[in-house]
């Protein structure tokens, strides 16, 4: 007997266009909802509720988490296929946001009971800026024979409640209430003991590189607002990635990272190495100092290399032409300036940004080579789970074009306390003393956006 196929969902969506449109307002407006804004420079999106998620659980075993959401995504979209996706349909793409967390063998608790392996929503509201135009679309999946009219109208309707409700968001603005806060830093003589068992390892032939993180607690007397954490972070880190994703409410992810690990649009890849880096300085005059002292730094340009010369290799196989920047530059942030070279390919016919992600996670820059060796050494000297720092975030969509950053200058909420991470890349020549210095200087970024959404007493 021939088993019938599933139903296949049509994506049916309404979109206005109104300038005056503003994404704090949109996700204030979104509480208690899943929610999530990924923005870099003046473009960026927003979106509330869900439709639709993607999960991977600890108790379910996919060959890989990548492409296991990359084919359940497809088969919503009745594909059939992760590969079938390039071009198929005329129907607007489905658009997935969400992330992975570091490691495949990751269990959800604590902080991160909310994260799991992989966790994509659909949502049925998305607010974008390209740059130019501000857009709001609501979005419905429809079944076969359902009256497509009647959905458009009930969109076309979601739509007149939600300008309304987010008008009255605005108008209320951000009241900022004020919680005393307390830190709980990690231990410093653990760390001097990871970082010399890191050296002794490189010494031995072991490894080349590895990435160590650390954590900083900050607990508050009451709940600080997400959305002013990120408000925050986007108007003194422009020239970063900076994201924020809530799949339930009152389990906030926030960062502002530096780099891109994959940008698809199309057959088009782009991408960022990051890795060495020093502090930004006071003065226009120090800041230049500083650069040319990184551009100069023979420990920072092997660290950087060895990203760079890792994600080409593994690129190769997926792309019909792969170029890096012959010489990395400086890339000058809010607080720390860091040496950065752009990739560039061209994919080979059918590839998706899943795919590439499944062949660059973990990055030499997030984790270290070889990437078994360092991670096995970070499980044994990270007193804390990573969940979904350093792991993939971003949105892809149905069509295999997407844009994923690593979760860095990372925190993640559970009730009043917030947990921030950074991390430095430990080769040959690293000090203890000056990696715990770069951590702190990576924490600064977050703990700033705390206080000024009103944790008191953090800095």
């Amino acid at each position: 007997m021939r088993l019938q196929a599933p139903p296949r969902f049509v994506p049916v969506r309404e979109t206005v266009e109104d300038s005056g449109l503003e994404p704090g307002a949109f996700l204030r407006w979104g509480r208690g909802r899943a929610r999530g804004f990924w923005a870099r420079g003046r473009g960026w999106l927003a979106h509330v509720g869900e439709l639709d998620s993607l999960v991977v659980h600890p108790g379910s075993r996919p060959r890989n988490r990548f492409l296991e959401i990359q084919d359940r995504a497809a088969r919503r979209a009745g594909h059939g296929s992760g590969n079938g996706w390039r071009g198929a349909g005329p129907e607007p793409a489905l658009r997935f946001y969400g992330g992975f967390s570091f490691r495949d063998d990751h269990v959800p608790r604590d902080f991160w009971a909310a994260y799991p392996r992989a966790r994509f929503v659909l949502p049925d509201l998305e607010l974008e800026h390209d740059g130019e135009a501000v857009r709001l679309s609501a979005q419905e999946l429809v079944a076969p024979g359902e009256d497509v009219a009647t959905v458009r109208g009930q969109l076309r309707a979601r739509l007149d409640y939600t300008l309304k409700g987010v008008a009255r968001a605005a108008r209320k603005g951000d009241h900022r209430a004020l919680h005393p806060a307390a830190r709980l830093r990690s231990g410093r003589r653990s760390w001097q003991r990871a970082v010399e068992e890191i050296l002794a390892a490189i010494e031995d032939g072991r490894m080349e590189k590895a990435v160590l993180a650390r954590i900083l607690d900050v607990s508050t007397t009451g709940a600080i607002d997400p959305v002013g954490v990120l408000a925050y972070l986007r108007r003194e880190n422009a020239d970063a990635h900076v994201f924020f994703f809530e799949p339930e409410a009152g389990s906030p992810i926030v960062g502002a990272t530096p780099e891109a690990l994959a940008l698809v649009r199309g057959d088009r890849f782009r991408a960022t190495a990051v890795a060495g880096s020093v502090s930004r300085g006071a003065t226009d005059e120090e800041q230049r100092a500083l650069a040319r002292q990184l551009l100069n730094s023979a420990k920072d340009r092997v660290e950087h290399a060895f990203t760079v010369r890792d994600m080409v290799a593994r690129l190769e196989p997926l792309c019909r032409t792969v170029e890096a920047e012959a010489e990395p530059h400086v890339l000058t942030l809010a607080r720390i300036q860091h040496l950065e070279t752009r990739i560039r390919a061209v994919l080979r016919p059918g590839t998706s940004v899943l795919d590439l992600l499944a062949a660059l996670h973990p990055t030499p820059a997030v984790c270290g080579l070889p990437r078994d060796a360092a991670l096995d050494l970070l499980s044994r000297n990270e007193p804390f789970e990573r969940g979904w720092y350093a792991g993939p975030v971003g949105w892809f969509d149905t069509r295999g074009d997407g844009v994923f950053v690593p979760a860095l200058r990372t925190a993640v909420a559970r009730s009043t306390t917030w947990r921030l991470f950074a991390g430095a890349g430990i080769v040959p020549g690293s000090d203890p003393d000056g990696e715990w210095d770069e951590t702190g200087i990576k924490f600064e970024p977050v703990l700033r956006a705390l206080d000024a959404a009103g944790a008191r007493g953090i800095r």
